[in-house]
């Protein structure tokens, strides 16, 4: 069997996933050194195409480095991904686990819950809460977590549901294994593929979200976001078009990658999925 490595990377999207990645992530980390500074200081004359002498993507209204903004802006986005899906992540692991292990009352308890909470639209959701508790990355980030737990909870329920039938868990109870020890040590290793898999779509999700909510103007004033760059450049954008275009190429690229990867993964874990061409 090919180790998972060879297998993601056998799948013509994981390889342009991560080579697309990698970039974003390189770009996110070197902003420091590339575009050192303040992303909002103004350093040269406002609106100047791109492939300007110095200025890669040109500059804005007020002058400011739209490559630098743009490579800042990495880290928010990326941040914010990996925060938000990792609270969605836990939260709906654990109240998905619960449910599907347990059944009965527990179960019915937290769907009913889960089902509530999928019934509000989850975009005005997240509004709502930035505006209560102030736009700040904070804030942004736990209404992003708080709307994406629940399609987390589902998978998982589903995969406990499934699972707590088989014939090793029935063996692990009968050995006296706790309830804790079977959950963690024969169930739970069993449903991380899904899991890993929704996450890394769930992660491009929470990228589209944020850029949504800085674009209404509810992101962090204290950062350069591609969101906030993007409503920025709207009211300008049949005469200097690049404003809004280039922030909006990078959450393409973004959000692309992640879905390939998402892709790679889902064959790369999932025997059923991979393709039969070739040796078995």
């Amino acid at each position: 069997m090919k180790p998972f490595a060879a297998r993601f990377l056998a799948v013509p999207t994981g390889m342009a996933g991560v080579t697309l990645l990698g970039a974003v992530l390189l770009l996110a980390l070197g902003a420091g050194w590339l575009y050192p500074g303040d992303p909002w200081a103004m350093v040269a004359d406002p609106n100047l195409p791109p492939l300007s002498p110095g200025y890669l993507f040109g500059t804005d209204m007020l002058g400011r480095d739209i490559a630098a903004g743009v490579a800042h802006g990495a880290r928010v986005s990326l941040l914010i991904g990996v925060i938000a899906t990792v609270i969605a992540v836990l939260a709906g692991t654990v109240l998905g686990a619960l449910a599907g292990y347990h059944g009965g009352l527990t179960d019915d308890l937290i769907m009913r819950f889960t089902e509530i909470v999928q019934t509000i639209p989850g975009f005005l959701l997240a509004l709502l809460m930035v505006a209560i508790f102030g736009p700040s990355l904070y804030s942004i980030v736990f209404a992003i977590g708080v709307i994406s737990w629940p399609s987390v909870a589902r998978l998982v329920r589903a995969e406990f549901l499934s699972m707590r039938t088989r014939d090793f868990v029935k063996a692990a109870r009968l050995g006296g294994q706790s309830d804790l020890r079977i959950v963690f040590r024969q169930i739970l290793p069993n449903t991380l593929s899904p899991i890993v898999v929704a996450a890394s779509l769930m992660m491009a999700t929470a990228i589209l979200l944020e850029s949504a909510i800085s674009f209404l103007g509810l992101g962090d004033r204290r950062l350069i976001s591609w969101g906030f760059m993007i409503g920025a450049g709207r009211t300008t954008l049949l005469q200097t078009w690049w404003l809004s275009a280039i922030p909006g190429a990078a959450i393409f690229v973004t959000v692309l990658a992640l879905n390939f990867m998402g892709d790679a993964l889902n064959q790369a874990l999932n025997p059923r999925r991979r393709p039969t061409g070739g040796h078995a």
